[in-house]
């Protein structure tokens, strides 16, 4: 006969196993779900550094998968204290278009972004003559607004060095609503494979592995802090003044967040906001 004690002990160690058996099963789903969206929006390796989907599945919007890029990313950790000031009072837009817009720069002309940031102004030099549909559709996001109040939503501070905004969600999920062509992929300045600093270039959904992706750009872009190595399938279309990358070593100080489980993406210790993005003919 069982006593009531050696009952109690046996519905406690049920209890445990069921416990244990529901942890273990989440766990495995949490994998698979993880493993199943990096499959869907393409992994690469370059060497030891990983190129992850940046968008967060967000339902069955097939939109907004489109709009989702790829840029390169690492883990990150560490924290410092945030170096930067409180954003500008406004939200992120959230209107998007259904397609390009009409070439309306002079692609001989030079010209130039500003952002103007909670870490500081970010002067960039833009290649219009090597990349026109590229400075043609910044050149227009940045008239609608679309980049003010946006937060670069992430920091790669290990095997390769970039920060990434342009997303209104802040996600990397967003986009514009339009995919752009990639451009400029042969530009000399990426010798070696590799994006020095200084160079503004395109994030998109390229798949090395698989070859597809091409032509998938939208609003995301990187601003490369230090030389990074990567092919050349991402579309340089810009420099940083040596004055913005000073506001870029500031924010790469700070370091980055550990990896976010549901998005992919280390986001910066520093609150990097646009508080207004401007192109402007020089």
């Amino acid at each position: 006969m069982v006593s009531q004690e050696q009952r109690r002990r046996q519905l406690a160690r049920e209890k445990f196993l069921r416990q244990q058996q529901r942890r273990t099963s989440a766990r495995r789903k949490a994998r698979t779900r993880n493993a199943a969206i990096a499959s869907a929006l393409g992994v690469v390796l370059i060497g030891s550094v990983a190129l992850y989907a940046t968008g967060a599945v967000g339902g069955d919007d097939d939109k907004t998968n489109a709009n989702a890029e790829v840029t390169p990313s690492a883990s990150a950790s560490g924290k410092a204290p945030d170096p930067c000031d409180k954003p500008a009072a406004g939200k992120a837009t959230t209107q998007t278009w259904k397609k390009e817009p009409a070439m309306a720069i002079d692609k001989s002309a030079k010209y130039t972004m500003k952002l103007s940031t909670t870490c500081g102004e970010i002067d960039i030099a833009l290649k219009a003559s090597a990349a026109p549909h590229t400075v043609n559709s910044f050149h227009f996001l940045a008239g609608k607004g679309y980049f003010d109040h946006t937060k670069c939503h992430r920091l790669t501070d290990q095997g390769i060095y970039v920060l990434q905004c342009g997303d209104p969600q802040g996600t990397g999920a967003g986009g514009p609503g339009y995919t752009i062509p990639d451009e400029n992929l042969k530009d000399k300045s990426l010798a070696g494979n590799v994006y020095p600093a200084g160079t503004v270039a395109m994030a998109n959904q390229y798949n090395a592995q698989t070859g597809q992706g091409r032509n998938t750009g939208g609003s995301q872009f990187f601003l490369v802090y230090q030389d990074s190595q990567l092919p050349p399938d991402y579309t340089p279309f810009g420099t940083v003044s040596e004055a913005g990358m000073k506001v870029l070593k500031k924010i790469a100080d700070a370091g980055a967040q550990p990896m976010d489980p549901a998005t992919g993406n280390t986001a910066p210790n520093a609150t990097v906001v646009i508080d207004k993005a401007t192109v402007t003919e020089s």
